[in-house]
């Protein structure tokens, strides 16, 4: 069953990229990532050791929205510039990694933090795969 950015996708009459499987899984990873985000930094909010925490809660935060930013783009498929494209990617590509890093530091007292991790692991690859393909 298809899901539904792919049928968004399935349906555009542009298809820039010619791999609407790569493209949907890099949305769909983006937004998972930028939820995933989302919750973490509030969840170390709610945490006793919220202070130890704010590194990780300015990261969640700015992943986050590096990776809503990319989601909007890469669903825009008129007028595309593969070139903004590749170095959006790789920002974005970075901020998960370095989330995912930061995450992992607390991953062991703070289960939500490695769920986040993986989470913006999963969507790093994403993004690299994505940028290999669009060259």
């Amino acid at each position: 069953m298809p899901t539904q950015t792919q049928e968004f996708l399935r349906t555009h009459p542009r298809d820039v990229i010619g791999d609407t499987e790569l493209l949907s899984t890099a949305i769909e990873r983006l937004a998972a990532c930028a939820q995933a985000c989302v919750a973490c930094a509030d969840a170390c909010l709610g945490e006793r050791d919220a202070a130890d925490l704010v590194p990780c809660v300015r990261l969640n935060q700015d992943c986050a929205d590096v990776c809503e930013a990319a989601l909007r783009v890469l669903s825009r498929r008129t007028a595309v510039d593969p070139l903004l494209q590749r170095g959006l990617l790789s920002v974005c590509a970075e901020y998960c990694r370095a989330c995912a890093e930061e995450c992992r530091r607390h991953g062991d007292r703070h289960e939500h933090c490695a769920l986040c991790a993986d989470t913006c692991m999963l969507c790093e690859d994403a993004c690299t795969r994505l940028m290999a393909r669009i060259g």
